[in-house]
Parts: structure tokens; sequence; C-alpha cells
């Protein structure tokens, strides 16, 4: 297939298609990811972007049954420099042209996302339009222009779960490969009541919460803190997710009159909502954080940790003067908040995702040991 991928700015880039025979509109991010495109398609807070992925070739260890983040794919296209038509992996069970077929997901490859990637550095968030059904290239830089973006809309209602279950961690165990355990860890016990706010949850970040001594009942993020007050939780635990943190005003009180009587952690978009219940303001960061190669320093340790992120908004640093909030971690790279504390209840937010630390649950733990205080 011939394929497009057309920018808000006019800019056209022509290609080879590959996945589904579809036409598709979403945020352009671009991710420094050498490994897990499976994860990245499949993670909630992905939904509205198309993936332009940095490294050189995508889809050489196929797909799989077990790395999906999600039931389906999430993200709303991809951009890759050369796809691996026939992969090589033990795991590998169908090959992401046809993964993204099934899931009616474009994607393009043969471009130069080298060029991409500087013009969304350059120039910002940009919204685009990625077809495969041969459209001109008119009108798919007017597709891309007429897009509403992402700007004020909650998408974590379009992610979140539609009514309360039970997370099933009737198989958490460590990674193992091969006979070799990587990790010798064992899931931490008594087990804690945990009430997870779903704004796009990951699987792996639920098991790696799990694991760390949590049987976790999932929620709705439009769920009333009187519904979770009566569930009695030890804790309460707010994910990551998709979309403009902004437009989560009303989520951002229940979770207020939580973490008054409940020890709470939130994760990624779900930090930038407890910020916003301590008092605090998001804004829009120029062209994100996605990737795992993220340096964030804890200001009280001096410590310097790698941190995956995936983030296109974060808290304003700002707006922590007026709040009860304090900032904890910072990015390396461009001083943006990378963690926050409050005050003087047990409550905390980290934006970065704890499971992605090569088997490293520290920020989990640390909570474990919090909610235990507080038992």
């Amino acid at each position: 297939m011939d394929a497009v991928l057309a920018f808000e700015d006019g800019s056209v880039y022509r290609g080879k298609g590959f996945g589904a025979a579809a036409t598709s509109l979403g945020e352009a991010v671009f991710n420094t990811s050498m490994m897990g495109y499976q994860e990245l398609l499949t993670d909630p807070s992905n939904y509205k972007n198309i993936l332009v992925m940095t490294f050189v070739e995508i889809g050489c260890y196929g797909v799989n049954g077990e790395d999906a983040e999600s039931g389906s794919i999430k993200a709303a296209g991809m951009v890759v420099a050369q796809d691996c038509e026939v992969p090589s992996n033990w795991r590998c069970e169908k090959t992401l042209d046809a993964y993204l077929k099934e899931n009616g997901v474009p994607a393009i490859s043969g471009v130069d996302t080298r060029a991409i990637t500087r013009k969304i550095r350059e120039k910002g968030a940009l919204k685009a339009c990625l077809s495969t059904e041969g459209i001109s290239d008119e009108e798919a830089v007017a597709k891309a222009k007429g897009w509403k973006g992402i700007d004020g809309e909650n998408l974590a209602a379009q992610v979140s779960c539609e009514k309360p279950f039970h997370f099933d961690d009737s198989d958490i165990k460590p990674f193992e490969l091969g006979g070799v355990h990587i990790s010798k860890k064992s899931r931490r016990e008594p087990l804690l009541k945990c009430a997870a706010i779903d704004f796009g949850a990951k699987e792996s970040m639920l098991k790696s919460l799990a694991f760390s001594g949590f049987d976790i009942t999932v929620f709705p993020s439009n769920t009333p803190a009187q519904e979770i007050e009566k569930f009695s939780p030890d804790c309460v635990f707010l994910t990551s997710g998709a979309g403009d943190p902004s437009a989560l005003a009303s989520a951002a009180a229940q979770i207020k009159k939580l973490a008054e009587k409940f020890p709470t952690l939130g994760v990624g978009m779900g930090c930038q909502v407890l910020a916003m219940a301590f008092g605090a303001k998001t804004k829009r960061l120029p062209f994100g954080h996605h990737g795992g190669n993220h340096p964030v320093r804890n200001l009280a340790t001096g410590k310097v940790r790698i941190t995956a992120q995936n983030n296109a908004f974060a808290v304003d640093e700002n707006s922590l003067a007026n709040s009860d909030a304090v900032l904890a971690e910072v990015n390396v790279t461009d001083g943006a908040v990378a963690g926050i504390r409050h005050k003087s209840l047990p409550a905390f937010g980290v934006q970065y995702h704890p499971e992605d630390l090569t088997g490293e649950d520290f920020v989990f733990d640390e909570f474990y040991d919090l909610v235990q205080k507080r038992k």
C-alpha cells in the first residue's frame, strides 16, 4: 500500500503502508524506546497518539499474546523508518503487520523518522493524519488541521474500565527467561487492600503493584469518593492514563477527599491528577516525554535514576508554591516535575513508570511500607 503522513503545518511524507487500510488522526509523538513496540501500541496512555519510533527497525521479534498492556491497540497509528516483514524470535506468534491489521490501525514505513522527530522537537506537538487509503496530500493536510486534538479532552474516560473489577493476581510472578531467574524477589505479604482509580491502566503496572503486596480492585475514573470509601481500602492508587489532565477537575476533587483519608500514590497521569487535588496545576510539555531514557533526580537523596515516561503534560512547578504539595523529583533533562509529595498527608506521586525500571519496583515498595505503617 501507498501511505501518507501529513501534519497540520502542511508538511507531507510519503512511504510504504502496512497494517490496516485506514485513515487515522492523532497527535504525533516520537518515542525513543528500542523495544517494546507491542506494549507501546497497547498502552492506554497512547490513545490518540501516532507513534513515531526513533529506533531504526521495528517488528523484528513479532508480536505475542502475553505482552499487550490492554485488550487492543490504543495508539492511532505507527510511523517507522523500516518495518521488519520476517520477524525472528521464539516467542513470536504473528507479525506486527498482521497485528495492526487485526486492530484496524494503519502504519507507514520508509520515511525519515529522524527528520520527523526533529520537526516535533522544534515545533512542539503536532496534529497529524496517517492514511493508507490513497488520499491526496491536500486532503491529508486538511484532515490534520481539522482534527480537534487532545487539549481539554477527557480521554481517560474513554480508556477507563466501565465498572469496578478485582484484578486477577493468580499468576503474579517475576519475569523468567529460559530457567534463568532474573529476579528472586517474592511477593510481599500480607496483602494490602488497594483501590486503583483507572485513568488508562497498563497491565504491567497493575501486575507490579500486585506483586509488591497489594490486592487490587480497579474503579472507573469517574467513581465518587463515597463509593470507594464504602469499599474500605487500605490505600488508593492512581494509574497512568491518556489525554489532558486539566479535563479531570471533577476527578481531582474526589481524589482530594480520598487522600485525606487513605495513603495515596499517583503514577503518570495519576501524579498530575493528584497534584491538582492538592491545588497545583498542570501544563503542556513542548513535545512530551515518551521513551525509556529520562534521568530523574530525587531531591532528598540526590540519586538519579533512568526512567521510562509517557506523557504530554506535566505538573506546573510554579503552581506548587500555592498548593499543599512540594517538589520531590525533577527530570534532569528539562527540569520538569517528576515527583511530588504532600506536605503532611501520606500521599505522593511520580511522573515515571516504576514497573519499567529494570525490575525495580522501589516506588511500590515504598508505598507498601507507608501503608503498613498507617494500618
